[in-house]
């Protein structure tokens, strides 16, 4: 990446390399003291960057967030896969303390809340805005308010 990429993206608010050291130093700690001021400063910056990831939250690899952690809501008890695409104001959230299993390959589109105990399949594709509150297959498609699933097409 060029010197100028690095400015633009930290000075936007985008760089979150940090973000993501933190994320994972303070996921390889045991409790403590030094846990909890990992999970502190983590919750400090998500909040600088306007989102919130849970500290328990369990997510494999870095997912790609185009528009940075802007409104961002991943609830403690989240599984994300790796390879997905988060944009802004998406909600992962929960109910009664279960959270969504997000599949690998996955793409979130803006305002899309996911909410309770639900288990999103891999390369799936959440249209924006839409509210999923089922479990969604394997390859599919979720589009609209209530969630509309749309099956893979076969050729």
């Amino acid at each position: 990446m060029s010197i100028r990429r690095k400015i633009i993206d930290y000075s936007r608010g985008n760089n979150l390399n940090h973000f993501w050291r933190l994320y994972r130093w303070q996921q390889k700690t045991s409790g403590g003291f030094l846990r909890d001021a990992l999970t502190f400063m983590m919750s400090r910056s998500a909040y600088r960057h306007g989102g919130y990831v849970g500290p328990d939250a369990v997510i494999h690899g870095t997912p790609s967030l185009p528009h940075g952690l802007q409104g961002i809501f991943i609830s403690r008890y989240a599984q994300i896969g790796e390879g997905c695409w988060i944009y802004q104001n998406v909600t992962i959230g929960e109910v009664n303390k279960k959270a969504p299993i997000i599949g690998n390959n996955c793409l979130i589109g803006a305002g899309a809340v996911i909410v309770g105990g639900v288990k999103i399949g891999d390369n799936v594709k959440i249209g924006a805005g839409a509210v999923v509150s089922t479990d969604v297959p394997d390859g599919c498609t979720v589009v609209s308010q209530p969630a509309r699933i749309l099956e893979p097409a076969v050729y």
